[in-house]
């Protein structure tokens, strides 16, 4: 993680930033996705819990030799009038480093139960039993509308930021960047 690029969102007067930042970020998806990409994680450097956004800027890290063959694969194509990004560079000397990792919630009872009686075959009313109301959460994280490549389903991810670090952890990112135990530079 020596290296990264930095991608900012533009103002739009016809769209709005969150979905500029979901088209974003679909793309980055499907591209990590092409090339079955590990070595590649994300931060979001204007990430904020109140109020709850990712911000406009999106940072890529990784080798130079993972950022180059990601950049050559075109994924930002259709995205011209609405990005600006950097050129791959060094990260800078001193800098902490933190995880950046996706948080699953059960935001939803009456999925849960329609997802319980499927898998268990239950009535409506054994599944209420099971799962009550209060099993919902609410999260408070900045979060990206996302489709699922994989399923074609819409869901949100929500993305969670770990605390600050002296030392780099090595580990693999997933196909959205994201990963529980690698660690990414902050700066």
């Amino acid at each position: 993680m020596d290296y990264y690029l930095e991608i900012r969102l533009l103002p739009d007067p016809e769209f709005p930033l969150s979905f500029l930042f979901g088209a974003l970020y679909g793309k980055l998806h499907r591209a990590l996705v092409t090339l079955e990409s590990d070595d590649i994680g994300v931060s979001f450097p204007d990430y904020s819990l109140s109020p709850r956004a990712l911000g406009n800027r999106l940072r890529l890290h990784g080798t130079e030799t993972a950022l180059s063959r990601l950049m050559a694969q075109d994924w930002l194509r259709g995205m011209a009038d609405h990005v600006r990004y950097s050129e791959i560079l060094p990260v800078p000397d001193a800098v902490h480093y933190r995880t950046v990792a996706r948080r699953q919630f059960k935001t939803s009872s009456e999925r849960l139960r329609r997802r319980r009686m499927k898998r268990k075959g239950e009535t409506h009313e054994q599944a209420v039993r099971a799962i009550p109301d209060s099993a919902e959460q609410t999260p408070n994280l900045p979060f990206v509308h996302m489709r699922s490549q994989s399923t074609d389903q819409h869901f949100v991810l929500f993305i969670e930021q770990g605390e600050l670090r002296d030392q780099p952890k090595a580990g693999q990112f997933n196909t959205y960047g994201l990963s529980r135990q690698a660690t990414v530079p902050w700066f």
